[in-house]
């Protein structure tokens, strides 16, 4: 017959019998669901909840051979177990009821590590009591932690980098990808006169082309350089190889001076769609401060762009390794060897967009040396996918081209061109007046460089860009006729593009002056050059669709298609529009290859200086729209009608 172990429960006179026997007979060498109020479970729930919170006061201890152990130096010591994990205590929970054989209990306790990035890790560990005089005492030892653990030991996390996707062209080709660069660096035991150093440097890399934006800062260098260990190599920047093969034979030679060499996931050219892309850069300070949980110190993370709004989406999971170290000379760890949890890491999904290679090639061409901020936006016609967005000079993360928001000057006149046919106001061969200038409530409205016609058919006001001709129509729109309007072509709508984008802001319900403003693309009307583009795509198209920019992952509310515009009215416009470029404003693009070119012309005061002018021009060839803009530009037949030219010529044949 197996022998019964008494349990140690002060039984009250008063309870039955037949209660204590039922708690003294059960047998099999253990006992399970002890669950008095002398039971292990308060001692185990107490011990979880002090693991937790670091405060062990309400638990007492021993070690496995009886001698007491101070519940402050379990924490410690709970704490230096945890090496790397310590910063994010376990969620613990009891797993079952604890087994008792005689004054000896076993609980089984879940242990649930959230590691970096949500991963998780459970597994259960036994925790071992002994019964006290006055409770039941956690019996102190590494396992309980985990029991790969003994003395000394810690927990230690090594992290796996995922595999960054890249982001992908139309074709699904990799727009990003490793590309050589050279690291120019210095050392400094080997400079003497370090002022020289640096005034050469600055020299070679201001001789660039184009120019590095934003520009090399060497303002510290000298003081790095005096900080630095002598034997350390100081990094002054990373070129890519072309630039660096433009300025080697400057600093080749320079005292100190060394290049190696090394690869770096790059777009095809250093402006190639960079405001659009963003940029991918070893994490910052900020980053590490806002997400600590989910980089560390030599990560790469995505900034701006689509590098930075997708950068979880590209940067997949990083496998996670959890190992134990022991204590080494002079204060080292070394590895056990033991390995007690891995995740593998989860590559990251790639982003594919609508970009063409060639066609943004030729709008970072067209933009490139322009001294002033400029964008150019490029959208296919038959289905609205976005072809190219260049951005000129600024700060690296601007994207002009999508998010700028300025009046459009006479490019509007597209708008309002189309709101009078619309409404019958007017055809393209009606005659209507163009004074030099008109008096509109005291306000005057004038043309550029003071021209005026006479009375001519309307497509030569419009071809021509006379301003005071659409201001006397302006009336015959009404208070939101523009926005109406405008409306049909996209502006103003809520996209869903993926990116951030403005679509515009229509001037509606003004009196009789900021009517007339407004037709001529001036007032409180602002757009950006993508909202522009696409409202000249659905000219040529006939209806307004949704530019998009992003095929996968598709985004999940694009705007809805626009209703089909009057075809009688999109006619006459059209022919207005390839007007412009056979003899008006636009001629210089007369000559350009391929099929024949519709344009609008647009000069647009930006404050209350008419010197002060932003320049645009807004087109189509083939199956190819664009908006061009060039800010504080002055006239657009010097400065944007020309980069459009640039780029029309530098397309492929079509």
């Amino acid at each position: 017959m197996p022998t019964s172990y008494p349990v140690r429960h002060r039984l009250s006179p008063r309870r039955p019998v037949r209660a204590a026997l039922a708690a003294a007979v059960l047998v099999g060498g253990g006992l399970v669901g002890c669950s008095g109020a002398d039971g292990p479970e308060q001692s185990v729930a107490a011990f979880l909840t002090g693991w937790r919170s670091g405060d062990l006061q309400a638990v007492g201890f021993i070690d496995p051979t009886g001698a007491r152990v101070p519940a402050a130096e379990v924490a410690k010591e709970l704490k230096a177990l945890s090496g790397d994990l310590a910063g994010t205590p376990p969620e613990l929970t009891a797993a079952g009821e604890p087994k008792i054989t005689a004054d000896i209990a076993t609980a089984r306790v879940q242990v649930t590590w959230t590691l970096p990035g949500q991963t998780r890790w459970s597994y259960e560990t036994p925790v071992r009591l002994r019964q006290g005089d006055d409770q039941w005492q956690v019996i102190w030892e590494p396992a309980v932690v985990h029991e790969k653990l003994e003395q000394g030991d810690r927990l230690a996390l090594r992290r796996d980098r995922a595999p960054r996707a890249g982001v992908l062209d139309a074709a699904g080709n990799p727009i990003v990808a490793p590309r050589p660069v050279v690291r120019v660096g210095v050392h400094p035991a080997e400079v003497k006169d370090v002022p020289a150093l640096v005034r050469q440097l600055d020299t070679a890399f201001k001789a660039i082309r184009p120019p590095l934006t934003p520009p090399v800062d060497l303002s510290d260098l000298p003081k790095r350089l005096k900080e630095a260990d002598q034997g350390a190599l100081v990094e002054v920047v990373t070129l890519r190889e072309e630039a660096y093969r433009q300025i080697k034979p400057r600093i080749y030679d320079l005292p100190g001076t060394r290049f190696p060499t090394d690869q770096l996931d790059l777009a095809p050219t250093r402006e190639f769609a960079r405001a659009v892309l963003g940029s991918v850069d070893p994490a910052q300070a900020d980053d590490l401060k806002a997400h600590p949980d989910r980089y560390v110190a030599g990560d790469l993370v995505g900034h701006g762009g689509l590098q930075g709004r997708y950068d979880e989406r590209l940067r997949g999971v990083p496998g996670l390794t959890v190992v134990t170290e022991r204590p080494g000379s002079e204060g080292t760890t070394t590895p056990t060897g033991i390995e007690v949890f891995r995740s593998e890491p989860k590559p990251g999904q790639p982003l594919k967009t609508t970009l063409d290679v060639a066609t943004q090639n030729a709008a970072d061409a067209a933009l490139r040396g322009q001294a002033r901020r400029s964008a150019l936006v490029a959208v296919r016609i038959s289905d609205g996918a976005v072809l190219a967005a260049a951005n000129g000079p600024g700060p690296a993360g601007e994207n002009l081209a999508f998010t700028a928001q300025v009046p459009p000057g006479s490019t509007f006149k597209m708008v309002s061109a189309l709101a009078l046919l619309n409404k019958g106001a007017v055809t393209p061969d009606a005659r209507v007046d163009c004074p030099k200038t008109l008096d509109v409530d005291g306000r005057s409205f004038k043309n550029s460089d003071n021209f005026e016609l006479g009375s001519v058919p309307f497509t030569t006001d419009f071809a021509k860009s006379c301003n005071t001709a659409f201001a006397s129509l302006a009336p015959q729109l009404g208070p939101d006729g523009l926005a109406v309007t405008g409306r049909t072509l996209g502006l103003e709508a809520k996209w869903d593009l993926g990116v951030d984008a403005f679509t515009g802001k229509v001037s509606t319900n003004g009196g009789p002056t900021e009517q007339a403003a407004a037709a001529i693309g001036q007032g409180t009307t602002v757009v950006s050059p993508l909202a522009m583009a696409a409202a000249t795509a659905a000219v040529a198209r006939g209806h307004w669709e949704q530019p998009k920019l992003l095929l996968d992952p598709a985004p999940q509310q694009p705007a809805p298609a626009g209703p089909d515009l009057k075809p009688e009215s999109v006619a006459a416009l059209k022919t207005m529009m390839r007007a412009v470029v056979t003899g008006g404003t636009g001629s210089a693009l007369a000559g350009v290859p391929g099929g024949p070119v519709y344009g609008k012309t647009g000069t647009a005061e930006y404050d209350n200086n008419p010197a002060h002018t932003h320049a645009w021009f807004v087109g189509w060839q083939g199956d190819i729209a664009f908006a061009v803009f060039v800010e504080q530009g002055g006239s657009s037949t010097a400065s944007a009608v020309p980069i459009a030219g640039r780029f029309l010529r530098a397309l492929p044949t079509r």
